[in-house]
Order: C-alpha cells, then structure tokens, then sequence
C-alpha cells in the first residue's frame, strides 16, 4: 500500500471544484499510462485482417519527424529516458500519428547503443512483429534496460517519501509524474497510483481532497 506520507505545511482553502481540477490536471499523465497498460492486460486481442494479421493505419512519418522528436542513444540512463518518453509521446499527439505506428515511429529515433538494443530484441521475432508490441509494453522494456536495479531503489525510496513542499504543486507534480512511470511497481493500479499522489499533499490540502472523495 502506498505511504501514507505527512506534512505540516499550512495551505489555503479550497473549493471542491478547485480540489477536482487539481488532481485530475495532476495525474492526468500518469494514470492514462496506467490505463493503457491495464488496457492491454484485460484485451490483448487486437483487431485483425481476414488472415489474422494486425491491421496498421498508414501513418506519416515525415510528419513525425517533423514535429523535432528527442532521439535516444542509451547513455542518457533514467532522466534522459524519461524525456524522450515525454517528447515522443507529445509528437505523437502533434503528429496524430496512430497508435499502431508508435512503436514503429518511436525506435526510429534510437541511435547507438538503444538501437543496438532494439535489433537485438526486434531480431527474434522479426521486426514487423516487434513493432506490433504497444507503446507501453515498449516503455516496460527500455525502463528495464536503461534505469538499473540500483537507481530504480534510489528513486523507489524518492517516491515513498515524495511530498509537496509547502504551497508549491509545481515541481512535486512533475516529479510524481515522473516517478509513476519509471517505478511503476509502487502504484499498481490507479487507486494506488491516486492514494500516493494525495499522500505527499499538505495536510490541509490532502484532508480536503479525501473529503471530497476524487
């Protein structure tokens, strides 16, 4: 169960409505990747073609690149990671590139050691087959590459004790969101993923949000 993290800090009053909008724009991020990756759990079934092979919308990739995606080379280790996952997925809402493109527009901007790792992970299967793989279950896979065993504790224990300083929401937003999704085992499902974002709140913040039960 997530912590059930304290602070002292004084804030004003809020309105309900203010309480609501709040926690929604807060976590809007991080639980719409919970949802996908709930998503593709409970319906692994995708649509497909009369010989059972997945249909792919026609995509524009030009349009993608474009829009100035980060490339990715491996060395950048969590932080740089969780930027190029930030990027890419804000080209992909500019681009209106379609989901079944993601991937295969995504590890297009790999380069060095990332893309070494790719082929390699792509060889097995084959890449069409690789590039049907969801654009989650492709964050899964790079967050287990490149954030080792030894930094994720670091920022699990970051998280655990995640709370906003004073008044300013700004910057423990940010990190929460960052965090949701690099250490994703300490908020399994959005009720957690919830209860630890309202955890690390100042007390009188957090008090009225539970009390108007979000």
């Amino acid at each position: 169960m997530p912590p059930k993290r304290t602070s002292t800090s004084e804030a004003p009053a809020m309105t309900q409505a203010a309480i609501r909008k709040l926690v929604a724009d807060s976590v809007a991020a991080a639980l719409e990747a919970q949802a996908a990756t709930m998503a593709s759990i409970s319906n692994p079934n995708r649509k497909t073609g009369p010989t059972g092979t997945p249909i792919a919308k026609m995509g524009n990739y030009k349009e993608f690149i474009n829009w100035q995606p980060f490339y990715f080379n491996g060395t950048e280790r969590a932080v740089g990671l969780i930027r190029w996952f930030e990027r890419t997925e804000s080209v992909f809402s500019r681009s209106k590139c379609a989901k079944e493109n993601n991937v295969t527009f995504a590890t297009g901007t790999l380069t060095d050691d990332a893309l070494s790792w790719w082929n390699a992970y792509a060889q097995p299967m084959g890449v069409d087959q690789a590039n049907q793989i969801t654009w989650t279950e492709s964050k899964r896979l790079l967050t287990n590459k490149y954030c080792p065993r030894t930094e994720v504790r670091k920022m699990e224990d970051e998280f655990y004790n995640l709370t906003a300083k004073e008044n300013d929401l700004k910057p423990y937003v940010r990190r929460f969101q960052e965090l949701a999704v690099l250490c994703p085992n300490m908020v399994p499902n959005t009720e957690k993923l919830l209860e630890a974002f309202i955890g690390g709140l100042p007390r009188s913040i957090e008090e009225n949000v539970t009390a108007s039960k979000p």
